[in-house]
């Protein structure tokens, strides 16, 4: 286990580095985004200022706790991990060409490879153990599954009359993509894998010990990047609305609460890692 740390801090570091750079680049550098519509330029502002001031220092914090072998940090490690191993599928084929895309194809080979070897770390631990009885595994899953449904029905509401009318959704055509990556990576990872998290958990299967709380910090993340994302539109003048923004808050919060309600029930703080 020693050795899984050790290379996962080494991919972890480099990551940090290489996030830091492409935040910085997006966030205060005007022409970063050039090839993009005002729209998507400001979205993309808006989640590297999120991801160099938040998502940077959260990675690294959280790394220090999993080396000290702590059941909290592992679980803010990994969400954190998905995060831009999700956020970084969607730069890597949904920003056009420029100057950082070797980094953003770094960033997303580490995130991947790091969370991959994590998640074969956790097949050592004896998570259900880390809880007491009592846990609400029934009530914790049923709100992941509204979460998958909520979004299911969001892309769909798109994508469906755009098929059957044999046009291009809207936020295809407005960002001049060829797809939108977004409703890729749900609609073929993240919705189904949340929608198993939960089935699993509410089953109390081993493996839903360990994906819940992570798909909750994931959502906690996203919600706040998405959040941010909003209010740069709204600071651009690119858009006039930006009451969106108070929606991901609130879904951010009620994540936390179910990921607290979740550390609540820890009866240790530490796992074996030797």
């Amino acid at each position: 286990m020693n050795k899984q740390l050790k290379i996962i801090t080494v991919l972890t570091i480099l990551l940090s580095v290489g996030l830091a750079i492409v935040s910085f680049y997006g966030a205060f550098v005007p022409t970063a985004y050039a090839r993009e519509t005002p729209a998507m330029a400001a979205q993309g502002m808006g989640q590297d200022m999120a991801d160099l001031f938040f998502i940077v220092p959260l990675l690294l914090v959280s790394l220090v706790f999993i080396r000290f072998c702590n059941i909290i940090g592992f679980y803010v490690f990994a969400g954190t991990l998905f995060y831009i191993l999700y956020s970084f599928v969607i730069y890597s084929f949904g920003v056009h060409f420029n100057s950082m895309f070797l980094l953003y194809s770094a960033i997303l080979g580490s995130s991947v490879y790091a969370f991959i070897i994590l998640m074969n770390l956790s097949g050592t631990l004896n998570v259900k153990d880390w809880f007491r009885d009592g846990f609400p595994t029934g009530i914790t899953g049923v709100y992941l599954l509204l979460i998958s449904l909520m979004f299911y029905f969001l892309w769909l509401k798109e994508i469906v009359p755009a098929l059957m009318t044999d046009t291009v959704p809207k936020s295809v055509s407005d960002y001049n993509l060829l797809v939108n990556p977004v409703h890729v990576i749900d609609l073929s990872f993240a919705l189904p894998g949340m929608i198993i998290t939960a089935i699993l958990l509410m089953k109390k299967k081993r493996l839903g010990y360990i994906l819940a709380p992570v798909s909750l910090v994931f959502i906690i993340l996203l919600a706040i990047a998405l959040g941010v994302m909003v209010m740069a539109m709204k600071q651009e003048g690119v858009s006039d609305d930006a009451s969106v923004a108070g929606i991901f808050i609130v879904l951010a919060v009620i994540s936390l609460v179910f990921l607290l309600i979740f550390f609540s029930k820890l009866q240790k703080n530490r796992f074996d890692c030797k």
